[in-house]
């Protein structure tokens, strides 16, 4: 190993492996990529449905983080990727890119080079999309985007539904008009030839024999050390020990929206109250490193069905054939992302953008949905989530100890109108599953019940059975103000040598998944980083 990188990347998830893939590109700029958790060979990685799987807690390829819902409220478990490929070799295949006026309402927060005409680029160079070539569609990117087969019975049902409800059907439910004013359709994602296509492959696989790039894995970065508040190493932990590792130029946190503020915390970059209190020294006072978390709050309802339910496809002699086809093929419902289809729709009339995202699972789940046992009978999940969350939570440290868990709070629900918008989204599945389209499939709503009625039931249910959306964001907000954590190069206000550059820095968050987005903010960072070279 080198005893000094020019860029030392912490995470190798979704951002950090675009940013090994730029930055290596010159030959004379050396780089280190840091990840904590293991490579990404698992067999279940590269299947889609082994999310199933892999995405639990314990599992080896995720943290877990115990997480209060709000006050009084039940801790609820949220996972993130550890691995190779970081959450884009756990999650759910989504690919969703989120709304123009989205990136719009960046720049106008005054972070300058945000704004569509510079993230929509960003998209279209990523992508080597199944639909063809558009304004703002791309082709030959190395980023496989395909959308799922169309023609299940039960989908286009629920698509039509949709439209009944006064929702359009789309063949591209990311294109502008779509995002912008409303669509539902068959769901884009991140599958090739039936597999997973994760950040890993795209971005970083073509380029692991670059001898200018140094990939860790199974490594813990501990801290940041600091030179009169320069980044000079960066301390770490594994097999062979603990040492640290000289930068020449910066150290970019990639590590996602929970551990990136949390290493910023741990190496004295932070609330100085709050590093006092732990007797971690100071080395800048940034008050609003942990704060501003922002997440969806996710709603699964699910129906009775007479046909077209996977639910048998995933257990017992189903199950086998599932796996049979996957392996020798690479067909059937193995190869599904999380949704087959989804859209975007606006859940009252007066809306003049879309403001919730719905997703379709083919299968129902026993109890309240947070368990992985599936129904033996036929059924299908309708969920959904506000798309642009006002309330905001936190994330802090609770011990200089680098292995203790940081306190994290998602503060769901707390402004009006999230209360609002649950109740509007969660009213809006009831229009559309009461469709003509549907009469013929849906028996009945089994999750959570007709019994549910009043805004203030609905309120409830969200506070008690909602779940995380896997879209943590905000904790390291950029911005053109003093208190923002970032300026909007990305770099860390207070000291030098250091940038964030993963879901951490979003001002607010976007309408939609946030794994196409953490590519593309690194796409873009990488021009900023390049253009300073």
């Amino acid at each position: 190993m080198n005893e000094s990188y020019h860029y030392i990347i912490v995470g190798a998830g979704s951002s950090g492996c675009v940013l090994a893939n730029r930055l290596s590109e010159d030959p004379n700029i050396s780089v280190l990529l840091i990840e904590a958790g293991p490579a990404d060979t698992s067999p279940l990685i590269r299947m889609p449905r082994g999310i199933g799987k892999i995405l639990m807690p314990g599992n080896p390829h995720v943290y877990d983080y115990q997480v209060s819902s709000g006050e009084g409220r039940a801790n609820e478990t949220w996972l993130k990727g550890r691995t190779i490929g970081g959450s884009s070799s756990v999650n759910g295949m989504v690919y969703v890119r989120g709304a123009p006026a989205d990136y719009e309402g960046w720049e106008q927060l005054g972070c300058t080079g945000w704004g569509w005409k510079d993230i929509g680029r960003q998209f279209v160079a990523l992508e080597d999309h199944q639909l063809g070539k558009s304004e703002w569609r791309g082709v030959g990117g190395p980023l496989k985007v395909t959308v799922h087969p169309s023609g299940d019975p039960l989908c286009e049902a629920i698509i039509n539904a949709a439209e009944q409800a006064g929702t359009p059907r789309v063949p591209d439910t990311n294109a502008i008009d779509s995002v912008s004013n409303g669509g539902f359709g068959y769901q884009p994602q991140n599958t090739w030839g039936g597999q997973r296509f994760s950040a890993a492959r795209a971005f970083l696989d073509p380029v692991r024999s670059r001898p200018n790039l140094t990939v860790l894995t199974e490594t813990a970065v501990l801290k940041i050390n600091f030179v009169d508040k320069r980044a000079t190493s960066v301390l770490i932990r594994n097999s062979a020990g603990t040492q640290s590792i000289n930068v020449s130029g910066e150290v970019i946190l990639s590590a996602g929206a929970i551990e990136s503020p949390k290493l910023l915390q741990l190496s004295g970059v932070g609330p100085a109250a709050l590093l006092q209190s732990l007797r971690i020294p100071v080395i800048a006072d940034s008050v609003n490193v942990g704060r501003n978390l922002r997440e969806h709050r996710y709603m699964a309802m699910q129906f009775r069905v007479t046909q077209g339910s996977l639910n048998l496809s995933f257990q017992g002699l189903g199950l086998i054939k599932s796996l049979l086809s996957y392996f020798i093929s690479k067909k059937g419902p193995m190869t599904h992302a999380a949704h087959e289809a989804g859209g975007f729709v606006k859940t009252r009339p007066e809306l003049t953008r879309p403001d919730a995202q719905i997703g379709v699972s083919l299968f129902s789940m026993t109890g309240d949905g947070r368990t992985v046992r599936l129904e033996k009978e036929q059924g299908v999940t309708i969920g959904g989530y506000f798309m642009r969350p006002e309330s905001q939570g936190e994330i802090r440290i609770q011990s200089p100890n680098p292995a203790q868990a940081p306190y994290i709070n998602a503060n769901y629900l707390d402004a009006e109108i999230d209360r609002i918008s649950a109740v509007s989204l969660f009213r809006w599945i009831r229009k559309q599953t009461s469709q003509p389209a549907l009469k013929p499939f849906i028996v009945k709503e089994i999750t959570p019940g007709p019994q549910i009625e009043t805004d203030e039931e609905i309120v409830q249910l969200f506070r008690d059975i909602g779940q995380t959306a896997y879209h943590v964001a905000g904790t390291c907000r950029m911005g053109s103000d003093a208190e923002s954590v970032l300026d909007p190069q990305l770099r860390v206000r207070g000291v030098e040598g250091v940038r964030v550059v993963d879901t951490s820095i979003m001002p607010t968050l976007m309408s939609g998944n946030t794994n196409a987005p953490a590519m593309a903010i690194a796409m873009r960072a990488a021009e900023i980083i390049r253009q300073k070279l």
